[in-house]
């Protein structure tokens, strides 16, 4: 069991760490997605392009709002990308999977 806690360390951890803009972010994406999927059976693909986009709008933030250069910013964030640790992965799948599966039980329910 202690793989399970050590999942929901690195989850409180994105949470508790993230700056406010990125929870937001995060959670307008989530929405989004789960406003979009068609059935649950999608959830995975979903997350999947969730983490993709969630990925691609902090790069251009950091591109616009940031004023960083935009190619040492891809080739800072390509080797950031590959150091992540799994565990780190799973933690942003699981937070991106739970929010779009109530975001997609919510349109469900409001639509009956």
């Amino acid at each position: 069991m202690s793989f399970l806690m050590d999942i929901w360390h690195a989850v409180q951890g994105i949470v508790t760490t993230s700056g406010l803009l990125t929870l937001i972010i995060m959670a307008v994406i989530a929405l989004g997605a789960g406003a979009m999927m068609q059935s649950f059976g999608s959830v995975v693909t979903t997350t999947v392009v969730a983490l993709i986009a969630f990925a691609l709008v902090e790069y251009v933030l950091a591109i616009t709002v940031g004023k960083q250069n935009a190619t040492a910013y891809a080739n800072i964030d390509w080797q950031a990308f590959q150091n992540l640790h799994m565990l780190q992965l799973l933690a942003y799948a699981l937070l991106f999977a739970v929010a779009i599966g109530v975001a997609h039980a919510a349109r469900s329910l409001i639509s009956r």
